[in-house]
């Protein structure tokens, strides 16, 4: 039977290839998590070489390489976990290619963390990287490289993991987008809060000004600049309406080219190796929790499992909100910050700041591997404030997964965690009924507008609930019903009366 260790991570590294520097070279997803891998290595500063004593390298997934599958506009390596080991100069035994999500850096670190303490394994490589930036870049020149890469050699490929995450009945009346679905979740929370358009979008604004504060001084953001309260509000040709309520600077920014790594061994191994103790980080509290269905949840504006995951991994930590130091929450909308900051007690004034990288609108959003950036900054953070704690709250799908980390340099023992009752309690917690086609009076729950790129109201979606019943929908406009859209833009949807009938695979609505 396999010893219990103390896992630990010893090892960070980022990575950013800006395209607008005058020494830019294209690089591929590959060479850029690569490089953020050699980082964390060399990071760790082991007496002796590293490389040869990783045992497994664990990936996160590209854009390229979530939803079904697609070409790539300059090719791609069909095993991007040993494509990436192989310039990393690693040999690991066991390679991972993990499923998609924002969640998906702590979770596999949380996952790992397990393996390692139970023995399975020595020493662990986490690592990502996007290129977005790059590819558009040679598109638009006309330039072309040949990243496509074949490798015979074992992987364990996940898939994208994205199965059951977008629901039919969305799909069905056109929410295809993120910000469209996150806008709904976002109105919702609005509507909670009774507040007015205006009123939000300068709570929106407020939040994540001081985040654009923390991009301004990160040597990896890919913006580099800070944003008033007023910029973030004000709508303009540089910030316009994507989908209510969101304007262009309140959401992630893809055009990255990004990557981030994470080592991690054990304290046992870290002493044969040669591995400083001013290196090590431990894991002091941990959860993974998922969330109900979109159009299951008893309240469209809140995420239970996120604030189940965080007062469960601050209770395993025997700290409170009150004992964090460092803060980096999840931030591809507003909406996925004020889920869990609402929990924890925090407000966008919390001199600690709500994130250590600068977030997803700011410092940027390499898809799934986010977070990874988020735990290297933590690490970085707790490493430089010896025996404070650091916060990690990474959010996958529309606020459908959470998973939380509390780090710091203070030893403690390794517990697995265990939330399957937890899950269960998640699960048993009933939503209103939900019907597909249906015709009736009803109300508005909550709402989004999508825009063209002039500013035009393009298409509304709404859930609501039928007068008769209660029972929640999906519907949208009519093609072509102008003033149905218009009456949206103008006049707040939240809680008005409309009239749905239904069509063939769904419903449209007018104003009643």
């Amino acid at each position: 039977m396999s010893k219990t260790v103390t896992p630990i991570v010893v090892g960070v590294g980022q990575f950013a290839n800006p395209v607008d520097v005058p020494d830019y070279t294209p690089m591929s997803p590959v060479e850029i998590a690569a490089a953020a891998a050699r980082g964390a290595i060399a990071d760790a500063e082991g007496g002796t070489a590293l490389a040869p004593h990783v045992d497994a390298i664990v990936t996160t997934r590209t854009f390229e390489d979530t939803g079904p599958p697609r070409d790539a506009s300059f090719g791609k390596s069909n095993n991007f976990p040993r494509s990436i080991a192989r310039r990393a100069g690693v040999d690991p035994d066991l390679a991972i290619w993990a499923h998609a999500g924002g969640n998906t850096p702590q979770t596999l670190l949380s996952e790992m963390f397990d393996r390692i303490g139970s023995g399975d394994l020595s020493m662990a490589l986490l690592a990502g990287g996007e290129a977005v930036s790059t590819i558009r870049a040679l598109e638009q020149s006309g330039e072309k490289v040949d990243w496509s890469e074949v490798l015979d050699e074992p992987v364990e490929d996940r898939g994208s993991g994205l199965e059951g995450l977008m629901e039919e009945a969305l799909l069905a009346h056109g929410v295809v987008t993120a910000p469209s679905i996150y806008g709904l979740i976002e109105n919702a929370r609005r509507a909670n809060r009774k507040r007015s358009r205006t009123d939000y979008a300068r709570e929106m604004a407020e939040l994540f000004a001081p985040f654009s504060e923390v991009a301004a001084r990160n040597p990896f953001s890919s913006t580099r600049r800070s944003y008033t309260p007023d910029e973030l509000a004000e709508r303009s040709d540089g910030n316009r309406l994507i989908s209510d309520p969101y304007t262009r600077l309140l959401v992630a920014r893809d055009q990255v080219n990004l990557g981030a790594a994470v080592l991690l061994t054990s304290v046992e191994r870290a002493r044969e190796l040669g591995i400083p103790e001013t290196k090590w980080v431990y894991l002091h509290g941990r959860a993974d929790l998922r969330e109900h269905a979109l159009l299951e949840r008893a309240d469209l504006g809140t995420s239970p499992a996120a604030e189940l995951a965080v007062n469960t991994a601050l209770s395993a930590a025997g700290i409170g909100v009150s004992d964090l130091s460092h803060i980096d929450l999840y931030s591809c909308f507003p909406i996925s910050v004020f889920a869990v900051s609402d929990a924890m007690g925090l407000d966008a004034g919390d001199p600690r700041r709500l994130t250590t990288t600068g977030g997803l609108p700011y410092f940027g959003g390499p898809g799934s591997n986010y977070s990874m950036h988020g735990i290297a900054s933590i690490v970085e953070c707790v490493r430089d404030e010896e025996g404070s704690y650091g916060f990690v709250g990474a959010n996958g799908g529309v606020l459908s997964k959470y998973s939380v980390g509390v780090y710091s340099t203070r030893p403690t023992s390794w517990n697995p965690s265990e939330t399957k009752a937890l899950q269960a309690q998640l699960d048993a917690v009933p939503g209103p009924p939900a019907v597909q086609n249906t015709e009736g009076d009803a109300q508005v729950e909550t709402y989004t507008l999508e825009y063209d790129r002039n500013g035009t109201p393009s298409t509304g979606v709404v859930i609501g609930r039928l007068s008769q019943g209660g029972e929640r929908f999906v519907a949208r406009t009519e093609n072509r019903d102008v003033s149905t859209l218009q009456a949206m833009h103008d006049i707040d949807p939240l809680g008005r009366s409309i009239r749905v009938r239904p069509v063939e695979g769904g419903n449209r609505f007018v104003f009643g």
